[in-house]
């Protein structure tokens, strides 16, 4: 059984950055400190877990009264192409809902952008090019 919420507890934490250092940063052998940020502490962070397994990951960045921008989602390598990153992104898409947030923007990876526009985001630009290689596109969805 899948439960989407924020991480509790110390443990609980910790492996949300680790999973989010381990696939967003150590790949680029970036250092572990890039993977955690001063908005951390104010954001809006989802933790999905699978029989008390974290799987997915993602952090939610309010930009103004109706809009919020998707950033740091990580699904657990093993995870992947299970159905983890469409539940995660579903369920985020129902917080903001509830929440009045009617317009969704991330900047996606090329490699993930399928996924995204399977979902109904579309492409509004071109994003930057990530530690030299990873080339990004903004996209945006109307909730």
């Amino acid at each position: 059984m899948s439960q989407l919420r924020e991480p509790k507890g110390k443990n609980e934490w910790e492996a949300y950055y680790d999973l989010r250092y381990r696939m967003l940063r150590k790949p680029w052998n970036q250092p572990y400190s890039s993977a955690i940020t001063p908005e951390d502490d104010f954001e809006k962070h989802f933790a999905l877990y699978d029989d008390n397994q974290l799987v997915a990951i993602a952090r939610l960045d309010k930009l103004d009264e109706t809009s919020a921008q998707v950033r740091f989602v990580a699904v657990e390598e093993k995870c992947q192409g299970k159905g983890y990153g469409k539940i995660l992104m579903t369920g985020i898409e129902d917080y903001c809902v509830k929440n009045q947030i009617t317009t969704l923007i991330l900047e996606a990876r090329e490699n993930a952008v399928p996924f995204y526009l399977a979902l109904g985001y579309s492409i509004t630009k071109k994003g930057k090019l990530l530690f030299g290689e990873i080339r990004h596109s903004w996209m945006r969805k109307e909730l």
